[in-house]
């Protein structure tokens, strides 16, 4: 395994992702909406709760609708302190998984798609590397970059959130044990998820706009998580949350396994 080969494959990828505006805007704003805005927002939520005239008791049937387990989470605290948990320590949670879904998956897309529309695939795909170096730097460029953004964004979304709730928590109380298995073990997943699933449908693209649509599915199951904690059918427990990772992670290895197996320069030359 050329790894020199692989990581100049890497380095190459990276830095046109940081010269092409069309892909590195997204990548910046919308971690900058998510986990700088919507903290500021959600710890003002008994706040807006009152202004908007909608009483308490709705708020406090809706945790009622929650799981055993979410409910004993909440049971120490006020309910002031009850209402800020819930929604920046759980209900947000599965909002964080869609940048690193968003960040490998918007540069998987031009990882082929946008090379033919630049010309630059033919010169990539001549180049001296075997099909599956090639098939691996490509991997490592998303995944890479994708994981990078959910830290600097966790880093970013646990500062603004401790900082707007801090007149009513008087602590600390972001991270938890939850969120350090979704950042650490679930979003690399999540990344993944992306990145397998873009990588083959970039290939077989015409143009990053057509592959970023096509593989745009792939959301599905992050919504999904998204509208079962809302309902109350599951929560962000830590067992919970291992489980959605080890689930992710075997349907990686699967994409992955089928994406080197289907993975030939041969037919990306015949498609020029």
């Amino acid at each position: 395994m050329n790894w020199r080969a692989i990581f100049a494959i890497v380095r190459k990828d990276l830095k046109v992702v940081l010269q092409n505006k069309g892909v590195i805007i997204p990548i910046i704003a919308v971690p900058l909406i998510l986990f700088g805005a919507l903290p500021w927002l959600s710890a003002l939520t008994p706040s807006l709760i009152n202004l908007s005239g909608i009483s308490m008791n709705e708020l406090t049937t809706m945790i009622e609708r929650m799981p055993v387990g979410l409910q004993n989470e909440l049971a120490s605290y006020t309910f002031q302190q009850q209402t800020v948990v819930f929604f920046l320590v759980y209900m947000l949670a599965p909002m964080f998984l869609i940048i690193p879904l968003m960040v490998a998956s918007v540069i998987a897309a031009d990882s082929f798609a946008g090379e033919r529309e630049r010309r630059t695939l033919e010169a990539l795909l001549y180049s001296p590397t075997s099909d599956r170096e090639l098939f691996i730097a490509k991997l490592l460029s998303s995944w890479l970059a994708a994981i990078v953004v959910a830290l600097a964004g966790f880093l970013l979304y646990a500062l603004m959130a401790n900082a707007a709730a801090w007149p009513t928590m008087g602590m600390v109380f972001l991270p938890n044990w939850m969120w350090v298995v979704l950042v650490l073990w679930v979003s690399p997943a999540a990344a993944g998820l992306g990145l397998g699933t873009m990588v083959l449908v970039s290939g077989r693209a015409q143009g990053f706009q057509d592959a970023y649509q096509t593989g745009g599915v792939v959301v599905l199951p992050i919504l999904l998580l998204m509208f079962g904690q809302i309902s109350g059918a599951m929560y962000f427990g830590v067992w919970v949350t291992f489980l959605i990772g080890l689930v992710l992670w075997s349907i990686d290895v699967a994409l992955i396994w089928f994406g080197s197996r289907i993975f030939r320069r041969g037919r990306l030359i015949a498609r020029l």
